[in-house]
């Protein structure tokens, strides 16, 4: 999968969640560097997240689909990307 054909990286979170934010600043930077669009989305803003993600944010979704979740695996992260 190469940079070009991953449409978005989406991180999952919630607010006064410090895991999350570390997360964030991660996948800013590593999106930023590799020019890949990225979104945060808060799970207590949607019940079917809430329910799904919940207890295990941050999770991030590459195109949808879930990568990871807790924290950022940089290398496995821009090897998903690259």
């Amino acid at each position: 999968m190469t940079a070009e054909a991953v449409k978005e990286v989406t991180l999952l979170g919630r607010e006064n969640c410090p895991a999350c934010v570390r997360a964030e600043t991660d996948i800013e930077r590593i999106c930023g560097e590799l020019g890949v669009p990225y979104s945060v989305t808060d799970v207590d803003t949607d019940p079917e997240l809430r329910a799904e993600y919940g207890d295990r944010v941050p999770v991030i979704l590459i195109d949808g689909a879930e990568h990871g979740y807790w924290a950022v695996e940089e290398d496995r992260l821009r090897a998903a990307l690259a």
